[in-house]
């Protein structure tokens, strides 16, 4: 079977046990992910043969990164192990109403600091089902985004599908370009994006009377703008605090917009990587010859589902996120 194929950095979460604050801590939790990996993470887990290409420092922290993906069934042979180090986020969990906080040590890693053509894309491509990248990935140098479009480009001379989630991090583009430079010529090689009507305006120019009719016409005018895009998803968010959050996903394929019911979780254990795990579940639905509808409530259900687990993974079995997709919300004990 051909692999899904992703591109993107791992780091390392250091967060102070249960909801402590930065200040209280005495020991910090170490977890490891990230957005692109922990896509190929949960794809892996439903059966699918995934394969996550990245850059690692060669020590014993890089190899446990490694260790990791393989752990949880990914394909690690194509991890370039090199200089440089492995990005840090510090992750302060909320409740109630204190939110979380994020603090990201995160320059000079082993994946920003690679060169042009570290890796061979058409070996690594040649063989894949589909590609996924995000926004981070091009954000964090200049030759990472020159790697993701060379990338895609191969994909695209390949026809292998693309998806991206652009993601809206402006804080992240600190090497000289920005990302109305960079983005647009990838989303001109994509399939699938997640984006919204913010990103929509400050990266790809769409005028902000556009961007407040609908989504719909949004996404309209995006993929005028982009003839290669088929289909643009968005997640909502309504947080009524920082344990209970109401979540929501909605889709323009070109002819119809879907939209899906909202799922209130209370309480969250951790929403670090729920918006992968909606990436993971769309594309899962979507590969098993599911509709458009099929696949966003399925994203969606993956995406509420993670909110109960801890670290950026999500763990779950297909049966599972197929029950909470039949309104199964009860959290009763199963025996």
């Amino acid at each position: 079977m051909k692999r899904i194929i992703t591109f993107g950095e791992i780091m390392m979460r250091l967060s102070p046990p249960t909801n402590e604050r930065f200040g209280q801590a005495r020991h910090l939790e170490v977890v490891y992910g990230g957005s692109e990996a922990n896509v190929s993470l949960a794809l892996a887990q439903w059966g699918w043969p995934c394969a996550h290409v990245s850059a690692l420092p060669d020590h014993a922290f890089g190899q446990a990164v490694g260790q990791y993906l393989r752990q949880h069934g990914v394909d690690t042979q194509y991890l370039c192990y090199t200089n440089g180090r492995l990005g840090l986020y510090f992750l302060e969990k909320g409740a109630a109403l204190r939110g979380s906080q994020v603090i990201y040590d995160r320059y000079h890693s082993a994946l920003a600091q690679i060169e042009k053509y570290s890796f061979d894309w058409e070996n690594i491509l040649h063989q894949a089902q589909w590609f996924h990248w995000t926004g981070i990935t091009p954000a964090l140098s200049e030759n990472c985004a020159y790697e993701l479009r060379r990338a895609m480009a191969i994909a695209q001379k390949l026809g292998v599908p693309v998806s991206g989630d652009v993601y809206f991090r402006s804080g992240l583009w600190q090497y000289g370009a920005s990302p109305q430079e960079v983005l647009p010529e990838l989303i001109a090689l994509s399939q699938v994006v997640v984006c919204d009507e913010k990103a929509m305006q400050a990266y790809f120019g769409l005028a902000p009377e556009v961007c407040r009719a609908s989504f719909a016409e949004a996404a309209q005018n995006l993929m005028a703008q982009f003839p290669s895009l088929q289909k643009v998803l968005d997640t909502q968010r309504v947080s009524l605090s920082a344990t209970c959050n109401r979540i929501s996903a909605r889709m323009w394929n070109g002819n119809t917009y879907l939209e899906t019911l909202p799922l209130e979780i209370n309480p969250i254990i951790d929403r670090v990587g729920a918006g992968d795990a909606f990436m993971a579940g769309f594309l899962h639905a979507t590969l098993s010859g599911q509709s458009d509808a099929e696949a966003l409530h399925f994203g969606i259900c993956a995406s509420a589902w993670k909110h109960t687990i801890p670290g950026d993974m999500l763990l779950a079995s297909v049966e599972e996120i197929k029950s909470l997709q039949a309104g199964d919300t009860s959290g009763t004990l199963k025996r």
